[in-house]
């Protein structure tokens, strides 16, 4: 059975740091690309970061440089790092990956940035 549960995020003001954490069970964590998104009220989910299984990322522009994803394969653990937040980062953040096919996510955790 495949398991993604979350941890991390909260209530920051505008310029600080979170970090979100992803504990996966039930997949070969490091053959899977692993991805985290975000969905702000009324907006659909979208893609923040992903870490390919090569060891590749990409990010959005609008979070590049801000934030960092970052893996540990021998605890089955995906983080991602948030600096410099700002407002519009404000939103429920997933994490994600693919399995026979089928997409699996994480619960969602809430961040909120105040300015």
């Amino acid at each position: 059975q495949v398991r993604l549960v979350q941890s991390g995020g909260g209530l920051v003001q505008a310029g600080g740091s979170l970090r979100l954490s992803c504990t996966t069970s039930g997949i070969n964590f490091k053959i899977h690309t692993m991805n985290w998104y975000r969905q702000a009220p009324g907006n659909q989910r979208d893609l923040v970061a992903r870490f390919f299984s090569n060891g590749t990322t990409n990010y959005i522009d609008s979070v590049a440089g801000r934030f960092s994803i970052t893996r540990n394969n021998a605890r089955n653990i995906l983080y991602l790092q948030m600096n410099n937040l700002e407002s519009e980062d404000t939103a429920v953040y997933y994490c994600n990956t693919h399995y026979k096919g089928a997409p699996y996510w994480g619960p969602g955790t809430h961040v909120t940035v105040s300015s």
